[in-house]
């Protein structure tokens, strides 16, 4: 019964980007995906680059945590010096979801009121933003979220090395400090994209 309903799904899915694919028509006039995009407002385009700034963000750390918690709980059972020290692969991992949450509170503080025209639509400059907003926080969301599984591998394996040989600490840590890095990287581009956005002119 669960397959057939993936099933379904499946087709029902494919269905419904086939019927995209074709151009409307209303009352003579063929509907493109110009008129698709233009008619969504970009306060939704906006918020979902700021839901997805901290949702993959987050979800990144998450599995981060995730990973290299359980690595070094698990070696910790046969080496207890290692637990104090290693904890600072999770917080690595708490890092990036602290830059999704700094970028989506960035990005909240963008958007501002504008009238939609009904003979215009919304204004150019809107647009604009909500697109740039969206394309800031999906950004700083995805590079977070192969950040936090980056770290969390590395961790898990600076902490199963540490419990066989301490002198790899340092070494494997070097290494997780680059994987760091990476989401810092989308931050810091994240910032310059929604810098100049303005959904007033």
């Amino acid at each position: 019964a669960a397959m057939a309903a993936g099933r379904v799904a499946r087709w029902a899915a494919a269905g419904a980007l086939m019927a995209l694919a074709q151009p409307a028509r209303a009352e003579g006039s063929e509907v493109d995906y110009k008129d698709v995009f233009a008619a969504v407002s970009p306060y939704m385009w906006a918020y979902l680059g700021a839901a997805l700034s901290i949702g993959l963000s987050v979800t990144g750390a998450a599995w981060g945590i995730f990973v290299t918690g359980s690595s070094l709980l698990g070696a910790s059972i046969k080496a207890p010096r290692i637990t104090s020290k290693n904890l600072i692969s999770v917080i690595f991992c708490e890092a990036a979801a602290i830059y999704g949450v700094i970028v989506a509170i960035i990005l909240s503080t963008k958007i501002e009121p504008v009238e939609y025209s009904d003979t215009e639509g919304w204004p150019r400059g809107a647009m604009a933003a909500g697109y740039g907003i969206f394309g800031s926080g999906i950004t700083c969301g995805l590079s977070n979220l192969i950040c936090g599984m980056c770290v969390g591998i590395v961790g898990s394996s600076c902490a199963l090395a540490d419990a066989q040989n301490a002198s790899l600490f340092v070494k494997i840590l070097v290494v997780e400090i680059f994987g760091s890095a990476l989401g810092l990287f989308g931050v810091i581009v994240g910032i310059i994209m929604a810098g100049n956005v303005r959904f007033s002119t």
